[in-house]
């Protein structure tokens, strides 16, 4: 029975923090297309917005480190969750973010779509 107890507090020991690691550990816009479809945090700088008021949903695209047409990684609000974010042009554009969520792809593109302001952070 000792011997048992020495082996679960080494591996809460050893295990947990790494686990705990993962689960915080921030991924670069580029690096988002390696992870698709996982729920993960990616970090980059708003380079461009753009809010397709004429298009279905109303989306408002954000893309992170290059603009468009040239995006590494987008974050879409829809139109039903827009008045959740304010006005997100003067609020984020050029500003360096952090979001959680589910990546998934559009056209071989990186994006997470968020629904909520608790998903992103400004960064310092």
């Amino acid at each position: 029975m000792r011997n048992y107890r020495t082996a679960l507090l080494l591996i809460l020991c050893f295990v947990l923090p790494c686990i705990a690691q993962a689960q915080t550990a921030h991924l670069t816009a580029a690096e988002a297309k390696n992870h698709v479809g996982e729920t993960a945090t990616v970090c980059g700088r708003v380079a461009s917005i753009h809010f397709a008021e004429k298009a279905k949903g109303l989306p408002t695209f954000m893309n992170l480190d290059m603009p468009y047409p040239q995006q590494i990684f987008t974050i879409v609000i829809w139109g039903v969750d827009r008045p959740k974010f304010g006005n997100p042009e003067r609020t984020y554009n050029h500003k360096n973010v952090c979001l959680s969520g589910k990546i998934t792809s559009h056209r071989g593109i990186p994006e997470i779509i968020i629904s909520t302001p608790a998903q992103i952070q400004i960064q310092k």
